[in-house]
């Protein structure tokens, strides 16, 4: 029997951006379009789970991006040690994804065989797909593997009743996305399928990319995964803060994604 989940989106990070850098041919509006970097937290009664680690203050400065709160920070002001997080679903392996790692050292990993053998093979040759990768988190997670704390995906995979990973690739070859199944819906958070609403809305490719033809398809695919297009969650945009209520009233920049405003 599936059961529902909550979902908390935590903003953990920031980079000032104009537009047109935010979609291959530019935009002629011309305007800001910041990005928000976010962890999102899915649990039900007994389990949680995290998808995605982000970054820590080194590689802000080290990548130019700030930090407005750490991510252990994040989790802490939800009530969650990170030495009690037990599984991990990682989108994608770049730095802003995929960082953190030592910061659950209990913890098991989800990613997708595709990723693994894209961000370890001989794509990484041409600097600029391995340019968002970060060589320590990835030999980081080979780590992981080694010790028994990777859990392999390939494709469509039920993680549980109500909980389903889906490889879509288009910005990395391995890139997926996760449906939950809330009071409200099927709710997919898309990462960075989309980083904007304007991606996945107007049929636009952000620059960051490895197939053009599987970005377009995943924008297809993440509808149809999705209860409505208002189910759909982009990765990057801050409107989703502005979409969504806050998780509790004194903490900025956390909100809840399995109920409307």
């Amino acid at each position: 029997m599936e059961q529902t989940f909550e979902i908390f989106a935590i903003r953990y990070g920031h980079l000032d951006r104009r537009s047109p850098a935010n979609f291959i041919g530019g935009d002629e509006h011309d305007q800001d379009m910041p990005l928000d970097y976010f962890v999102w937290v899915i649990r039900r009664p007994g389990k949680l789970y995290l998808l995605d680690t982000g970054f820590d203050a080194a590689m802000g400065l080290k990548r130019s991006r700030h930090i407005v709160r750490p991510v252990d920070v994040g989790l802490r002001q939800l009530g969650i040690e990170p030495e009690s997080v037990d599984d991990i679903i990682i989108s994608h392996m770049h730095f802003d994804h995929a960082g953190n790692r030592d910061l659950f050292p209990n913890a098991r990993y989800h990613i997708q065989d595709r990723e693994m053998a894209y961000c370890t093979g001989r794509c990484m040759c041409h600097s600029y797909l391995n340019h968002s990768f970060d060589v320590e988190d990835v030999t980081g997670m080979v780590q992981k593997l080694y010790s028994g704390r990777l859990k392999f995906h390939d494709g469509d995979s039920e993680i549980e009743p109500g909980l389903t990973v889906h490889r879509l690739g288009g910005h990395t070859q391995g890139l997926q996305v996760v449906r939950v199944k809330t009071a409200r819906g099927w709710v997919v958070l898309a990462s960075d399928a989309a980083h904007f609403y304007a991606n996945f809305l107007e049929n636009r490719l952000f620059p960051s990319i490895d197939s053009a033809a599987e970005m377009l398809e995943g924008f297809a695919r993440m509808r149809q995964l999705a209860t409505s297009e208002n189910h759909v969650i982009p990765g990057h945009d801050p409107l989703v803060l502005a979409k969504y209520p806050l998780a509790f009233p004194a903490i900025d920049g956390t909100v809840r994604l399995d109920v409307d405003r």
